[in-house]
């Protein structure tokens, strides 16, 4: 009896010891799952990490032809003395509301048309002198821009049909080789008193701004969404 009880301990010992052994080698393999999966998704992090790293140099890289951009635009405007204002970083032209209007007015003044007359040209000039440059620009867009004095809603009009008015008279009165092209890259829009100085009535608000879209601006922002 004693002995047949002593087998049943030992059955039972070896079994148990049988049990932890598996649910060690269970807990083993799990541990090995997860650490497979954590690696693999280290990886794709990397992996990920690189391809956004080098999608960005890539972009850096093509920030060139937009340099040399705004490059010739200064260039040209200098060399054919238009007196125009460039932002070097992004290449918006300002052009003042006394050269091109009057005060309240969207009718073009004489000096205003022929300041366009000799500035459209060149401008446009520069936009097709290169495949490259024309493949980088993606947009050019006139905009009407007014001080805060008044009232926004009358501002806001005001500005567009100033933008109306420039475009309007480009590609109605005047002549130049490049005009069909541009007409395919341009638009006008009324922004108003969006960037105006609200604490003053700033005379300098008052202008119109041709200002470039580049493609790789574009694709910058999109990468950016796509990251976030």
């Amino acid at each position: 009896m004693i002995t047949t009880n002593l087998v049943r301990v030992q059955a039972i010992m070896d079994n148990f010891i049988r049990d932890e052994i598996d649910a060690e080698m269970i807990e083993d393999d799990d541990s090995s799952i997860y650490l497979s999966i954590g690696d693999l998704m280290s990886g794709l992090l990397m992996f990920f990490a690189l391809l956004f790293i080098t999608a960005l140099l890539q972009l850096a890289q093509k920030d060139v032809p937009k340099r040399l951009i705004i490059g010739n635009v200064v260039g040209e405007m200098k060399s054919n003395n238009i007196n125009v204002k460039v932002n070097p970083e992004t290449g918006d032209i300002s052009i003042q509301e006394s050269i091109l209007f009057a005060q309240g007015s969207n009718e073009l003044k004489p000096e205003g048309k022929a300041f366009l007359s000799r500035f459209i040209p060149v401008y446009s000039g520069v936009i097709f002198s290169k495949e490259e440059f024309e493949n980088e620009i993606s947009r050019v867009v006139i905009e009407g821009h007014t001080s805060s004095e008044g009232d926004e809603k009358i501002n806001l009009e005001l500005s567009l049909m100033r933008s109306l008015s420039v475009y309007k008279y480009i590609f109605s009165d005047i002549n130049f080789p490049t005009k069909t092209a541009l007409s395919q890259k341009i638009l006008a829009a009324g922004r108003g008193e969006v960037e105006a100085d609200h604490s003053r009535d700033n005379p300098g608000d008052r202008k119109v701004v041709f200002r470039f879209q580049f493609r790789n601006d574009e694709l910058k922002k999109d990468i950016a969404e796509t990251s976030l």
